[in-house]
């Protein structure tokens, strides 16, 4: 089916205030699916993913950095997903970069982590360049690079299928590096055991982007089926308290 951008972002919006997600995460969550699906990357699939996980977020603990420097830092994310954890990661690796010119965060027990792009952009646009790298799976494994150069309006990203293993620290990790003094890129190269090999440029991200403003999102009808039926959980709650306020008057 076929939906505006202004009809997914209410529905993204209310299905994560619904889940528990604080009061700007759950918007903040919605942008980054709403960012990665209007600009061609598969942001509902994402989610598809994403979506039987996502209540129990609240109940995982709050990231924490297990070790920091001046120029690094290691953060655990408990098993959360990028959804509601990794904006502040790419905030605290801008900061050191601002600071010493260049810093590196790894960030641990993360999932959903393509979602990062839309931090990623945003650091971008203030002028710091950035790289974030991460691998998925355990049998099949899949390299994820995204890069955005100081002051560009779009990253670039690319995927490959490898025959690379994975060990423990692997896992749901996510490496983000930045930069004020370098613009840093990145793209998986043609070696030998890549397959599949998948490269996005920020001028076809753009591209993308200018299709979804003109013409829509289309959504699989059970997907937005759930989206909504979870978000209505919040007008349920907001319609009780709405009786309750006018009984007391």
């Amino acid at each position: 089916m076929h939906v505006s951008m202004n009809e997914l972002k209410a529905a993204l919006r209310r299905c994560f205030e619904a889940t528990g997600y604080f009061v700007g995460n759950y918007e903040d969550a919605g942008n980054m699916i709403l960012w990665l699906e209007k600009h061609g990357l598969e942001g509902l699939k994402e989610l598809e993913n994403a979506l039987p996980f996502i209540a129990t977020d609240h109940d995982k603990p709050l990231s924490t950095v297990i070790y920091e420097d001046s120029t690094s830092a290691i953060i655990d994310s408990h098993g959360r997903s990028s959804l509601n954890c990794i904006a502040a990661s790419v905030d605290l690796a801008h900061a050191k970069a601002l600071e010493c010119g260049i810093a590196t965060v790894t960030v641990r027990n993360c999932h959903n982590r393509k979602f990062i792009l839309k931090a990623l952009t945003d650091c971008g646009r203030r002028g710091i360049s950035v790289v974030a790298y991460w691998k998925n799976g355990v049998t099949l494994v899949t390299e994820h690079t995204a890069a955005i150069k100081a002051g560009a309006r779009y990253p670039s990203y690319s995927e490959a299928l490898t025959n690379l293993q994975t060990s423990e620290d692997d896992l749901q990790a996510l490496t983000i590096i930045c930069s004020s003094r370098v613009d840093l890129t990145s793209s998986l190269q043609q070696s030998y055991g890549n397959r599949k090999t998948n490269h996005v440029s920020a001028q076809q991200v753009e591209e993308n982007k200018t299709y979804s403003v003109d013409f829509g999102i289309d959504i699989n009808e059970i997907l937005w089926t759930n989206i909504n039926d979870i978000g209505e959980g919040i007008l349920v709650e907001n319609t009780e308290q709405s009786r309750q306020g006018a009984g007391g008057r």
